[in-house]
């Protein structure tokens, strides 16, 4: 395979993972406290390329890594006291199925056992440690620092963290994040605030992802035509050879 084609073909590759992300960036457009995804661009110096090219150097356009944007959301009221957005660095936490997760997104509940949870479920983590337990149907406030109040008496305080690189955190799910590095610790949230009444909306630039989505799709199909046109310069070469040796 020539290094025109094989250029092209890894060129399509990386763009198709590219519209995977972006796509998945679009459909949680509407998803409160998510954090979009963008992608870093590299060169690969490929050896099979390097072989079929008789020694000539051939590098390929692949995407290197993921990052996670984590460019807070617009704050947006929705006039339930059980939806909360913060304002700030920082992480709510949830009891996980597997461990500690963290989200920004606020939308909470309280269950018919009457713990305070996340949309899944997941019960809320608080400085204690322990469950947070509301009344349920009952109103309940909370303060600027997290703190869960109910007829007048506090009930807990909601555990708001950060860490010192988030860079190092992974997705889980549709709209929690896991540490990945067992030695990031989280630690409590500094210069942060809980506004009640709110949720944090998507960091998505719907617009922007949009004409991203646009331009790979035209840089995918004029890959895919060199691709083609380097197929039919390698077929008529062979016809070529086989017209002279005849």
């Amino acid at each position: 395979m020539d290094s025109m084609t094989v250029a092209a073909a890894s060129g399509m590759r990386a763009r198709l993972e590219s519209l995977e992300m972006l796509a998945n960036n679009l459909a949680n457009a509407a998803t409160a406290g998510y954090k979009s995804d963008r992608e870093f661009y590299s060169l690969y110096v490929s050896e099979e390329a390097l072989a079929s090219n008789q020694g000539e150097l051939s590098t390929l356009p692949v995407i290197q890594s993921q990052w996670t944007d984590f460019t807070q959301g617009t704050l947006t009221p929705t006039g339930n006291s059980l939806d909360f957005a913060l304002s700030g660095p920082g992480f709510f936490v949830a009891d996980g199925p597997s461990g500690p997760l963290y989200t920004r997104n606020g939308g909470f509940r309280v269950s018919p056992a009457g713990v305070l949870t996340t949309g899944d479920g997941y019960a809320v983590g608080s400085l204690s440690g322990t469950p947070i337990r509301l009344e349920p149907g009952a109103p309940a406030e909370v303060s600027p620092e997290g703190t869960v109040r109910q007829a007048g008496q506090v009930m807990g305080q909601l555990a708001v963290v950060n860490f010192a690189q988030p860079a190092g955190l992974g997705k889980f799910g549709k709209n929690y994040f896991r540490a990945l590095d067992a030695q990031a610790a989280p630690r409590p949230a500094q210069g942060v605030e809980v506004h009640q009444g709110k949720l944090e909306s998507s960091n998505v630039a719907a617009p922007e992802s949009a004409v991203r989505l646009i331009n790979i799709l035209r840089q995918f199909e004029m890959l895919q035509k060199a691709v083609t046109l380097g197929g039919e310069m390698g077929r008529r070469a062979i016809e070529e050879v086989a017209r002279v040796n005849s």
